[in-house]
Parts: C-alpha cells; sequence; structure tokens
C-alpha cells in the first residue's frame, strides 16, 4: 500500500483526536488524577503572587476567555427623563462608594 493511502477513503472524521492523541490525554489525566493532592500541597507552597499566576494559567484549561466588549449609547435619542434616571443612578453609586 502506498504512503498517506489507508482503506478507508474518508480518513478519520474531523474533530475525532487521533489514536496518540487520545492515549496521551488518558494518560495525563491519569497522573494528574493520581497527583491530585501533592499538586495542591505545591501550589499551597508558592508565594501568594507565584500561586495566582499559576492558577491564571490552569483556569484557561476550564474557563473560557472572555471577548471585550464595547457598548456605544447615543444620548441624543435618550428622553431627559432617561437621562436624569441614568445620572442619578451614577450618583447613587458614587455616594455609595464613599
Amino acid at each position: 500500500m502506498e504512503k498517506g493511502h489507508t482503506n478507508n477513503p474518508n480518513g478519520r472524521p474531523k474533530g475525532k483526536p487521533n489514536k496518540l492523541t487520545q492515549d496521551a490525554r488518558a494518560w495525563l489525566s491519569a497522573v494528574i488524577d493520581k497527583n491530585r493532592k501533592q499538586m495542591e500541597r505545591d501550589l499551597k507552597a508558592l508565594e501568594p503572587k507565584d500561586r495566582l499566576q499559576m492558577l491564571e494559567k490552569l483556569m484557561q484549561y476550564v474557563i473560557p476567555k472572555q471577548q471585550a466588549t464595547t457598548v456605544e449609547i447615543d444620548y441624543s435619542k435618550m428622553s431627559e427623563e432617561q437621562l436624569n434616571a441614568i445620572i442619578n443612578t451614577l450618583l447613587t453609586n458614587i455616594e455609595n462608594e464613599d
């Protein structure tokens, strides 16, 4: 058989990891699971700054990154009553911070 050709004309389905990747993930998952307590002790032994940096690095694997969003408001289309409500809310929030 020629290199690069298989008996499956469609190839591996999209999104399905190859066998090596699947095995590596299973092994790594087992290593992490078996060493969970030690990893927690190691994290606790780090200086607070280093611990936060490590947790930040690990979070990307469990919490999706959020996209920054911006909102543009056309205040010229708002009524005076709506604008006053916004101003009052902002002033109340500022007073509550003090």
